[in-house]
């Protein structure tokens, strides 16, 4: 017999294992030869250390996404450092936790943040990087 608390549990369930874009790693993993580059060119950087398990993280990611996607950051060099299994990227830009974003212009750092999930004060951290 089907009752709300099946349909509930099923509901529940479904969900859990779905696995949406948005949440998922949303850019190439760190190069860094292609840091370099983009360093040398002067390009405006973004580099998202993250955790897969870090519900911060996942807040962010849709945020990020839709940023990389604003023609406004269309010369922006994204990337990726996974928090756990890239310690010593994580260590080489000082960061001490996961949810960090750190931005660059050039081979200077602009700026950094740190569990921060609000799109407009994001987009500022990026923007000034253009």
């Amino acid at each position: 017999m089907v009752n709300r608390r099946s349909i509930l549990i099923a509901s529940l369930a479904a969900a859990s294992l779905a696995v949406s874009p948005a949440l998922a790693a949303t850019g190439p993993a760190f190069d860094a030869n292609a840091f370099a580059d983009a360093q040398k060119a002067g390009r405006p950087i973004l580099i998202a250390i993250h955790a897969s398990w870090c519900p911060t993280c996942k807040a962010q990611a849709p945020i990020v996404s839709e940023l990389r996607a604003d023609p406004r950051f269309k010369n922006l060099a994204y990337f990726e450092i996974d928090f756990d299994s890239q310690k010593d990227l994580v260590n080489r830009f000082g960061a001490r936790m996961q949810s960090t974003l750190i931005v660059f212009k050039g081979d200077k750092e602009e700026g950094r943040s740190v569990g921060d999930t609000n799109r407009d004060s994001i987009y500022a951290l990026v923007s000034k990087t253009i």
